[in-house]
């Protein structure tokens, strides 16, 4: 049975509505920054692997968000986690690292697909346990990483900073043995981002975190196909939002299909409707660094003219990029607090 959901705001921006502020949430909001996460991550002295899988865990976790005011939560999860049933297994030490090399044609050529449901039934449980608890309080998002993204993890072995060199060099060498990885991801990535929405996720995100690794050429190679067929699936299942980490080209962002864009920093939500529309809905865009470095005074002008931009109409308001995890919390909390504050009915400047 569905539940109706008590505060519909982000629901109603998801549709393109106006609504009386701007509701928000903020890409890795449940951990990282939060003092609680950390004190019950510490106590629980699990390996992060393990923790993504434990649903009672991993539902308390997702539920923290809910005490700083934001309009949605999103589960408690990691893009990499999918990886494993396919055979390309990651494990936290402390970052991510992948535990048997995939690095050659053969190697990706073993990754296999599986049952979400008989393999993942944590993700159903967690699901169960949020949507239990809140009681219809708040909508709550699911997520995946893009294509590239995961093949770029895979390729590396591991997290990437501003440069992936082995994944790169393989994409220039083996650019079919590349597209035979996408095309296996993708395929396991709309049976997961379907799985969840059967789930009662009210939306789902889309990362494509290494977008700003590629060329253009490169991007409408290896990335916007695989991106715009996640997208089209997923169409009359449950509403999408497309992140393509530092990607500034809107007419890139838009032809991926998702229903939502999630914007740099850079470019202003007035700026981006001027080019694809009045309609467009968008997600976005405070700068993550401005947020967790910068002066406080700037960071309340730049949600100002965010939310003001953005005209309290198809526009959730979140970051350029996931959390830094030395951003203070009081600063997490008075982005929610500030968004909120401004209202349709009383501008402010």
């Amino acid at each position: 049975m569905t539940v109706e959901v008590q505060n519909d705001t982000l629901l109603r921006a998801l549709r393109g509505e106006e609504t009386p502020y701007t509701p928000v949430w903020m890409m890795r909001q449940a951990g990282r920054t939060d003092p609680e996460y950390l004190a019950l991550k510490q106590r629980l002295d699990l390996p992060l692997e393990d923790l993504f899988r434990h649903p009672e865990h991993s539902t308390e976790i997702t539920l923290l968000p809910q005490r700083i005011g934001v309009d949605a939560l999103i589960y408690f999860q990691d893009i990499l986690t999918p990886l494993a049933p396919m055979g390309a297994e990651f494990v936290f030490a402390p970052g991510p690292q992948l535990k048997t090399p995939c690095d050659s044609l053969e190697s990706i050529e073993a990754l296999h697909g599986f049952d979400v449901e008989a393999e993942m039934l944590f993700v159903r449980e967690t699901f169960q346990g949020i949507l239990g608890k809140l009681e219809g309080a708040l909508p709550v998002l699911g997520f995946a990483g893009a294509p590239l993204t995961l093949a770029v993890f895979i390729l590396e072995g591991k997290s990437f900073g501003a440069s992936a060199d082995k994944a790169m060099a393989f994409l220039e060498s083996q650019p079919e043995a590349l597209h035979k990885l996408l095309e296996k991801i993708t395929v396991m990535t709309i049976d997961y981002l379907r799985y969840q929405a059967d789930c009662g996720v009210a939306a789902v995100q889309l990362f494509e975190s290494a977008a700003f690794l590629l060329s253009e050429a490169q991007y409408r190679d290896f990335a916007l196909p695989y991106q715009q067929r996640i997208f089209a699936a997923l169409k009359g299942h449950v509403a999408t939002i497309n992140f393509a980490r530092e990607w500034y080209d809107l007419a890139d962002l838009d032809a991926a299909g998702a229903d939502v864009i999630s914007l740099p920093a850079t470019i202003s939500i007035r700026e981006a409707r001027a080019q694809l529309g009045s309609d467009r809905v968008f997600q976005g865009n405070l700068d993550n660094h401005l947020l967790a470095h910068g002066d406080e005074a700037d960071i309340a002008k730049a949600i100002t003219n965010c939310v003001n931009s953005g005209e309290h109409r198809g526009h959730i308001f979140n970051l350029s990029h996931g959390l830094l995890r030395e951003t203070p919390f009081d600063r997490v909390k008075g982005v929610v607090e500030q968004v909120h504050a401004i209202r349709r009915d009383t501008k402010q400047e």
